[in-house]
């Protein structure tokens, strides 16, 4: 199936029921003519196959119809965070060279100023009542759809290599940048994942999750073209997400773990009853085997844990058990659950040494995660360079170190950036967090390696314990010391109200070095 080809399939299967779930409930049939409408606005506001329309936009049924739209037109989709500053969002829009904004009152104020000065702008899609200033680039979203034509279906069939979406990465390592999705890569993934997840017509899914990130977004595609349903969180707090997953309109989501560890702490969560949900997904970051656990009895249902990147649209590998692991006893599936999962059908992944091999399935020889497929990007925007560092004989390296299980399920250990030589010895910061989670008093915890002169790195923890805080460094050291070798034991923790985070919601190790490092000496 080509990727413009996604929206006439749901049709097909499912044209008449209700389809999408937000401040309306639309049919697939309802949505497409608004789709269709929206198609030939964009043309007529000018927008040419290959320019760029930016999205910046709570969860909404119009942010599933400006995906399509602009697939439909040809144009690049770039999804935009909310939570960027003014100066972020400038940079991108002015790096990707954006034809056409949408945009809604409450993500567009800190934009406004900005949006002067963008001279490649022809148009502005407002989502509002009354635009925040006089520009004769405004055009009312609702408006401009009524006075479009409803018929005459826009398709565009473009290249497979031609890109689709520009998602920019947050910025955790520096400067954002760009990340190319194909026509290709869309489609590509929609057939990987409809098997392995066995979406069908009878899925509901909670797009609770931004949209503008692929922890969410893959599933625009995928569920339509299974025939499912779309239901739609504005904004993400826990007592929110949980009241939708009450009410029974959810069956399937896919949650970063942040969002997760919210939830789990809401008060009176293990009296709640979520009547349809049968399958909860997490990705984005890792989460501990200790979270998998409380998700598991907390929402009984089945858990899938999912690894990729943006660069990979997003699925690398799942979580999800054999057919033939179905009858081991509840330990043993409970270990499987809890790795980084097993490579998705479709994308070849390796796991290599520094040599260039693969390691053995020992579950303990770390090595780097490679991947390559029809999923994986062909580069990103306009940054040569970057290409040149990512990729090595086609294979996209992904700056993740894991080790492989003898059943072939991957376990991530640490980011390569983020691995802590002290004294010597190799420290998985991952490793040390998942011992520290383990500890009734840690909410959230980051592990990093800081410098020492008579180790060169030493290990040091900083957490997040709730509320009145009931835990000194003391304790949580002998905790570690029960469950760690001595040389991976924190040499001293911090206590922080917060992690620093990054706008798509990923802890800022960077961040957390930094605040360290200028620390007053001796402050706790």
């Amino acid at each position: 199936m080509r990727a413009e080809e996604i929206l006439s399939e749901a049709l097909r299967r499912n044209a008449a029921a209700d389809a999408l779930a937000c401040e309306v409930t639309l049919s697939y049939a309802q949505a497409a003519d608004r789709i269709h409408r929206l198609s030939h606005a964009l043309v007529r506001l000018g927008v040419a196959a290959g320019e760029r329309v930016a999205m910046l936009h709570c969860n909404c049924h119009r942010f599933f119809e400006v995906y399509f739209a602009a697939l439909h037109v040809g144009a690049v989709l770039v999804p935009l965070n909310p939570r960027l500053a003014p100066a972020e969002m400038k940079a991108i829009l002015e790096d990707a060279r954006v034809s056409l904004l949408v945009s809604q009152p409450s993500t567009f104020l800190p934009l406004g100023p900005t949006l002067r000065r963008l001279p490649n702008l022809k148009a502005i899609l407002w989502t509002g009542k009354v635009p925040p200033f006089e520009d004769p680039r405004f055009h009312f979203y609702e408006e401009t759809l009524a006075q479009s034509p409803g018929s005459g279906f826009l398709s565009a069939r473009l290249p497979e290599s031609d890109p689709a979406h520009l998602y920019y990465t947050s910025g955790s390592t520096g400067r954002p940048k760009g990340v190319m999705l194909t026509r290709g890569n869309l489609a590509a993934h929609v057939a990987c994942v409809l098997p392995e997840l066995e979406l069908d017509a009878t899925v509901a899914w909670g797009h609770i999750a931004p949209m503008f990130h692929l922890a969410d977004a893959w599933a625009v595609w995928a569920v339509t073209a299974a025939g499912g349903a779309h239901v739609f969180l504005p904004e993400f707090s826990a007592a929110g997400a949980l009241a939708l997953l009450e009410a029974g309109k959810v069956t399937m989501t896919n949650l970063v773990p942040t969002m997760l560890h919210r939830m789990l702490r809401e008060t009176g969560l293990e009296t709640k009853i979520f009547p349809r949900l049968t399958r909860l997904m997490s990705g984005g970051a890792a989460i501990s085997p200790e979270a998998v656990v409380r998700i598991l009895s907390s929402f009984r249902c089945d858990y899938v844990q999912t690894y990729g990147l943006t660069e990979t649209s997003p699925f690398l590998t799942l979580s999800l058990l054999q057919p033939h692991m179905r009858s081991w006893s509840e330990p043993e599936k409970l270990r499987i659950r809890c790795t980084t999962g097993y490579p998705m059908r479709g994308v070849e992944v390796r796991v290599v040494g520094e040599g260039g091999d693969e390691v053995p399935r020992d579950g303990k020889t770390v090595g780097e995660i490679r991947a390559r497929g029809p999923t994986v990007t062909p580069g990103y925007w306009n940054r040569p360079d970057e290409d040149a560092a990512a990729f090595e004989s086609g294979w996209l390296k992904t700056g993740d170190l894991a080790v492989v299980g003898p059943e072939g399920y991957l376990s991530i250990v640490d980011r390569k950036k983020d691995l802590i030589n002290t004294g010597g010895e190799k420290v998985y910061s991952l490793e040390v967090e998942n011992a520290l989670a383990l500890h009734p008093q840690v909410a959230e915890v980051a592990v990093v390696g800081m410098p020492d002169a008579d180790l060169g790195e030493a290990v040091v923890a900083v957490v997040v314990a709730p509320a009145p805080r009931r835990v000194d460094e003391r304790e949580l050291l002998a905790h570690c010391a029960a469950h760690l070798s001595y040389f991976k034991i924190p040499r001293s923790v911090r206590f922080v109200e917060a992690l620093p985070r990054t706008a798509s919601g990923k802890i800022l190790k960077r961040a957390v070095r930094e605040s360290l490092l200028s620390a007053p000496a001796g402050r706790p």
